[in-house]
């Protein structure tokens, strides 16, 4: 069963595996048609489904009935990594959205890892309102830290910094995270001692708006529910445009790396990201970075975290042009690189292939997708284009890191 187009849909969470004639059974308000389940099995996440609702309801044998027909049986080998109570550092990056950001905190600390310091970077802040919500935590295990400087960028660069611990996680002031999701990375880092970077699905929070719904068909922020693992060494088969497919290692929102990594490689490129003049890009070049520089990058399904996509026309316009931006200063790196740019131009038919099908992906995901006429993507792409040079003298100016793409050193420009 696909998303509805207009009405909204209840968002929760069902483990298959639970007990009883009524385990499963859903009551939601009578105004939901429909409900969109991220679908556990023994606590692994194995897949998301839409479940119709009559009134508001669904009984056990429907739901169970929709798991099988749109995820397949219960194959029975899904099991969780054992937990892992390595200290772990969650970065924060803010600006400006200080009651998100409670929500945010609140969800992180409420997790069941035993050793979490969580790093409010307040970049370039206007007021005293991200402050005051970061000292609520206080005594939870929240930092609060002012960065003069604005852009995401710099303020993961300066989080980076500010961690004492081997293990960094990256999250946004638009998420919720899952309860167990600090140990599940801890644990995936524990068993893998050769991985620098795992990242994991994000889920939309709440489909209540066209605007929500179209992004959760559209832009397609979790990778699926199968772990994967990637390296120079073991390209994947089904991406032919490797390493430099944007989104295939994971977004911005979900990732952690092994600190000491992040910081050899550069941190990340303060003229990429939000805040900055190409407003996205950052998350994907700093992953693309990891495996040039001949590391190997992870996607963990147990390691998921719930998204606030944009709910309204403008918000999702502008996030849509922010991404085209981030796309086009990413590709403009690559051009500046001649190693990279060589790599890429081999691959140049089937980046456009690629771009094609996003294109037709957004094009069917509902009135609310606000994307713009292709010819208006290419516009904004070739914005950040000239963007990410602007930023580049910018972030000279002021001292920014502008880490080199390809494995020869690393510029502090």
């Amino acid at each position: 069963m696909e998303l509805p187009q207009r009405a909204p849909a209840w968002v929760g969470r069902v483990d298959r595996r639970a007990l009883g004639p009524d385990a499963l059974d859903l009551a939601v308000d009578p105004r939901y048609s429909a409900a969109r389940l991220l679908v556990t099995a023994g606590d692994v996440p194995v897949g998301l489904i839409t479940v119709g609702l009559v009134g508001g309801r669904a009984t056990t044998s429907t739901v169970r009935a929709a798991i099988d027909a749109q995820i397949g049986e219960d194959s029975g080998e899904e099991t969780a990594l054992p937990d892992s109570a390595e200290p772990l550092t969650v970065v924060i990056a803010t600006r400006g959205r200080a009651e998100s950001l409670r929500k945010s905190l609140a969800a992180v600390v409420a997790g069941d890892h035993p050793a979490v310091t969580v790093v409010v970077v307040d970049n370039d802040p206007v007021d005293d309102a991200t402050q005051r919500v970061a000292e609520e935590f206080a005594d939870r295990g929240v930092v609060y830290v002012r960065e003069a400087r604005r852009g995401l960028s710099v303020g993961r660069n300066r989080g980076l910094r500010e961690a004492a611990t081997a293990l960094v996680s990256f999250t946004d002031d638009d998420t919720e995270v899952d309860g167990r999701w600090a140990s599940r990375i801890a644990a995936v880092f524990a068993a893998e001692p050769g991985l620098a970077c795992v990242s994991g699905p994000v889920v939309g929070a709440r489909l209540e708006t066209e605007e929500e719904l179209a992004a959760e068909r559209a832009l397609v922020w979790n990778r699926g529910f199968e772990s994967r693992r990637y390296s120079l060494a073991d390209p994947p088969e089904d991406s032919a445009i490797f390493p430099f497919s944007p989104g295939l290692f994971g977004i911005g929102a979900n990732f952690a790396v092994r600190a000491d990594i992040a910081r050899a490689v550069g941190g990340f490129d303060e003229a990429l990201g939000a805040g900055a003049p190409t407003r996205g890009g950052e998350d994907c070049e700093f992953m693309v970075r990891l495996v040039l520089a001949g590391h190997q990058v992870g996607y963990d399904p147990g390691a998921y975290v719930w998204h606030h996509h944009r709910s309204s026309p403008e918000e999702l316009r502008s996030q849509l042009r922010g991404y085209s931006m981030g796309l086009g200063g990413f590709l403009t790196k690559i051009a500046l690189d001649p190693k990279a740019g060589l790599m890429a131009a081999k691959r140049l038919p089937a980046a456009v292939a690629q771009f094609r099908q996003i294109g037709d992906r957004e094009a069917t995901a509902g009135d609310g997708m606000a994307a713009g006429s292709l010819r208006e993507r290419i516009t904004w792409i070739a914005d950040g284009s000239t963007a990410y040079v602007r930023g580049r003298r910018a972030a000279r100016r002021s001292g920014g890191r502008i880490p080199r793409l390809s494995p020869m050193g690393t510029e502090n420009q």
